[in-house]
């Protein structure tokens, strides 16, 4: 009986090698695109050219029937470093290279760890029972010898490079600070340049991964790490800027023509050349030029009016400095920067005329307000002087304060945007008494302020202190009913993304879960919210099911079925994060029972297993294992009928991570037992 179950969960042999061979084949092919971690991925290559070697001859001169089972053991062990291999290395070569240079020892370590499996998986391989040739047992053993003994090895030329970018994001740093450090582009195109990032484009792809990896890293609480690839991103911004005015310069140059017809008489071009102690930030980016008045575009950045609109009237769509399209052609003046310009040309001895303006004589101060406090934008600490950021935003908290509801609105609003990047500057608001005063306007009945409110304190709580402010400050019981009832669903979401961020701080779960309302109303937006509503209320559930005593409220307040059909919903897209609450929720009685009761989960498990991502496919093994153990029979008797239960189990338990692998295993003798004793 046994042995008629092992053979109904192991494959041939044949197929087994023959999957061998063609993975590390694809290794192969990966080995000369990686500009990092370049000697490790070179060295682990070789290895498995030699151990491709060994399957080869396997193949042709054995046959399965002859094959010693550790022999077998040993091959679906090395199948699986290998597969682990090449996932490293396409994420050397795929993700982000600055960052994966920031990671070398991380990345070497791991490179390290996979050779210390493929030397225990070669432990179990009975090489001379193998009708192998004498060359490749004796490569072979050399082999194993190498990759028992072998050291940690971190490439002294990734540090360099490592070292050189550092210097240049600490140069670029001072650039933007008092100090005034003067970055050499030729410096950083050749160190771009040596880790693969060779044109704009390049720039443009790096950039975008740098995003992606900073979303990921946000997602998991790093803040350093986020704070670090935002720095990367700024160094890699600065270095396309230059190499765009390049590309560009035919361009730039007819700007400057045509915006030195429109100098006033009476102005000196002297006072507007590109001198030497002039600060970048007060310089155009398109004509280098002192800025006379500075306007923002819809990027964010700041450009001297008479260039930029230069631009625009010449056909682009486009911003100069970021190469991002443009959502609308208007120009709102930057009155923090223009009042920073003129004090430094205060201080300079420099004349400035003020540019010429035409407002309607018979326009009210009221609508004069109105526009000026539309017009302020937030200027970001990377970008400009910190006194500009506070600048703006203790005017924004003033306005807060004292304003109508209209200026009120508009004030929540450009504070949410301040707070959307920069930890300095969510920093710089809430030490500015921002938070107090965004809470009070939660329960406002207008939509737009209550939503840009709710917002701008999610931005801020991303911030460690800040998350400390907004819990003192009493806003968790005014963000949960924004929660229950907002005016409108992105203000929902949002409350739930704010109440998530909030419960990172584990003393926080619990006040969190404390509230009576809070679990109810996260599990009511997982019902009717938007897409993005329900992935902010399961990925608030996910944390606070962290905290056991939470686990028994979600399932009362009728989460499992919401999930479970999550599950089926490919539009929505939380399949990952509703499995990872499910596995949590297995935790208690109430929610194992309530999980067993489901007829469809077991289905939909097994299939994920196959056809689910590698964080599904180790939360659905969880939720499987779990469902079978203790007086799991009726489950495990389900899986046992289903078709497809052991072959994905099988695949599981040879390609899966390795704790997945350990779960399929313990599953499989589980469902071996069981189908054993009802024999």
């Amino acid at each position: 009986m046994n042995e008629l179950i092992v053979s109904s969960v192991y494959p041939t042999t044949g197929n087994m090698l023959e999957a061998l061979i063609h993975i590390s084949n694809q290794v192969f092919a990966m080995e000369k695109y990686s500009f990092v971690q370049m000697k490790n991925i070179s060295t682990m290559v070789r290895r498995i050219k030699i151990l491709t070697s060994l399957f080869e001859e396997i193949q042709e001169t054995s046959s399965a029937a002859r094959l010693p089972p550790s022999s077998i053991l040993c091959l679906a062990e090395l199948s699986c470093v290998i597969q682990k291999v090449k996932l490293l290395i396409e994420s050397c070569k795929e993700g982000s290279s600055l960052w994966n240079l920031m990671q070398t020892e991380l990345t070497s370590n791991q490179f390290h760890a996979l050779i210390k499996e493929m030397g225990n998986a070669l432990d179990i391989l009975p090489l001379r029972m193998l009708n192998v040739t004498v060359d490749t047992k004796e490569q072979v053993e050399l082999l194993h010898k190498q990759a028992k003994r072998a050291d940690l090895f971190i490439d002294p030329r990734d540090i360099q490079k490592r070292e050189e970018i550092l210097h240049l994001m600490a140069t670029n740093c001072d650039r933007k600070s008092k100090n005034k450090g003067l970055i050499d582009f030729e410096t950083v195109k050749q160190s771009l340049n040596s880790i693969g990032l060779r044109s704009s484009l390049d720039y443009e792809e790096e950039i975008a991964k740098l995003k992606t990896q900073a979303e990921k890293q946000a997602g998991t609480g790093g803040l350093i790490a986020v704070s670090n690839i935002n720095s990367l991103i700024s160094l890699m911004s600065l270095s396309k800027t230059a190499i765009l005015e390049e590309e560009h310069l035919m361009n730039s140059q007819n700007l400057k023509q045509t915006a030195s017809i429109n100098v006033l008489p009476d102005q000196s071009s002297s006072c507007y050349s590109l001198v030497s102690d002039v600060p970048d930030e007060l310089r155009c980016p398109i004509s280098l030029d002192l800025i006379r008045d500075p306007v923002i575009v819809a990027s964010g950045h700041t450009y001297d009016r008479n260039s930029i609109a230069q631009w625009i009237n010449s056909g682009h769509h486009t911003c100069p400095r970021s190469g991002q399209k443009l959502i609308h052609m208007a120009l709102i003046p930057n009155y923090a920067l223009k009042s920073l310009i003129q004090q430094w040309c205060q201080d300079n001895n420099i004349p400035i005329t003020e540019p010429k303006s035409t407002p309607s004589d018979s326009e009210s101060s009221t609508s004069k307000i109105m526009k000026y406090e539309k017009s302020i934008d937030y200027i970001s600490a990377t970008k400009a002087s910190t006194d500009a950021v506070k600048m703006t935003a203790e005017f924004l908290v003033g306005k807060l304060a004292t304003g109508s509801p209209d200026i009120q609105r508009q004030a929540a609003y450009e504070l949410r945007l301040l707070a959307k990047s920069g930890m300095d500057n969510r920093r710089i608001i809430a030490e500015s008494g921002a938070i107090p005063f965004l809470m009070t306007l939660l329960d406002s009945r207008d939509p737009r302020i209550q939503e840009n409110a709710v917002t701008a304190l999610l931005n801020l709580s991303i911030h460690e202190n800040n998350k400390i402010l907004i819990m003192s400050a009493g806003a968790i019981d005014s963000l949960i009913r924004v929660l229950q009832s907002g005016q409108t669903m992105e203000a929902r979401g949002n409350a739930a993304a704010a109440i998530f961020s909030l419960s990172v701080i584990d003393e926080y779960k619990v006040i969190i879960g404390a509230r009576t309302k809070a679990i109810p109303a996260l599990v009511g937006l997982l019902k009717d919210g938007t897409t993005a509503g329900k992935r902010d209320a399961a990925i608030a559930l996910f944390n606070l099911a962290v905290y056991g005593a939470n686990r028994q409220c979600i399932v009362l307040a009728g989460a499992v079925p919401l999930l479970i059909d999550l599950l089926m919903d490919d539009k929505a897209g939380i399949t990952d994060d509703s499995l990872a609450v499910l596995s949590l929720i297995l935790g208690c009685n109430e929610g194992l029972q309530a999980l067993r009761k489901s007829r469809i989960l077991v289905p939909l498990l097994v299939d994920l297993l196959r056809f689910g991502s590698s964080k599904g496919k180790d939360h659905s093994i969880t939720l499987l294992l779990g469902l079978c153990k203790d007086t799991g029979e009726e489950i495990a008797r389900r899986l046992l009928m289903n078709p497809r239960s052991i072959p994905s189990l099988h695949s599981l338990a040879a390609d899966g991570s390795l704790r997945a692998r350990r779960k399929a295993d313990a599953l499989l003798r589980l469902l071996n037992r069981c189908c054993f004793q009802s024999q």
